[in-house]
């Protein structure tokens, strides 16, 4: 599908907790098929286990958004008004508390694309549409916690490093991830 295809089928929307099980299974075929090349078999099952999953409080929050293409599930993202950076409701373990948009940035979060799907515009669209949504909401600045494969995509999409982070899961593997910040 060329993008110019790709700009007249598509639609952006608010996830829904009945969106979950496809979801599920889209974040699953983004993690083994786009992290390859950075993370190894062992860390890519371990950060699936431990870290990667719905943050069902996005979904709550009308913040988590499903890009679809002739009603098929192409990606999905979303942004946070709460302190958690990364993680799926496995990863959390208190209330996830709301920021304050004067002093604090908004967090970009959960952006999974289908490998079929990659590498045509469907990250910066969802993207685009989370900037807008928290600027609407009093943000000045956006912050992630960027995998590997990721990294490339916010940069080239105004986001610099402010730190690398190691995360050790509870099997011991090691998830090396990079938090990334960008003005909007």
């Amino acid at each position: 599908m060329t993008r110019k295809l790709l700009e007249q089928f598509f639609m952006i929307r608010a996830a829904t907790f009945q969106d979950i099980p496809e979801l599920e299974k889209l974040l699953v075929l983004s993690v083994r098929g786009l992290s390859r090349e950075h993370y190894s078999p062992g860390q890519i099952e371990s950060a699936l286990k431990y870290i990667f999953g719905i943050d069902t409080q996005l979904i709550s929050d009308g913040t988590y958004y499903i890009f679809e293409i002739d009603k098929i599930i192409a990606g999905c993202g979303g942004w946070s008004m709460r302190r958690t950076l990364y993680g799926g409701d496995q990863h959390k373990k208190l209330q996830d508390t709301l920021l304050d948009p004067i002093t604090e940035a908004a967090r970009i979060r959960a952006f999974f694309v289908h490998p079929d799907y990659a590498r045509r515009g469907i990250g910066r669209q969802i993207m685009g549409y989370c900037e807008q949504q928290a600027k609407a909401n009093g943000f000045s600045s956006l912050e992630l916690g960027a995998t590997l494969p990721g990294v490339p995509l916010y940069k080239a999409m105004g986001f610099r490093d402010v730190a690398n982070i190691v995360e050790i899961l509870s099997d011991g593997e090691k998830l090396e991830l990079v938090k990334m910040i960008k003005s909007i």
